[in-house]
């Protein structure tokens, strides 16, 4: 579970960092299509709030397994 873990918080970090790469190349005036950094950013954005989602419903499973073992 860790390593799966890991690996999605590497893919989410990967994620965030194209869309700024992109974002900035847009900006320098690089060939970069807006609808790319339109797509990167939102994608990024969904993988983060995957990710809090995540971290939410393990938060709240945790919580669970402890209620029932008190």
């Amino acid at each position: 579970f860790g390593d799966t873990l890991k690996s999605f918080v590497n893919d989410v970090s990967q994620a965030q960092d194209a869309s700024s790469e992109l974002r900035d190349k847009f900006l320098r005036g690089e060939a970069v299509e807006l609808h790319q950094v339109m797509a990167a950013g939102e994608e990024a954005s969904l993988s983060l709030e995957l990710m809090v989602e995540l971290r939410n419903k393990v938060a709240d499973a945790y919580r669970q397994l402890v209620s029932i073992q008190s």
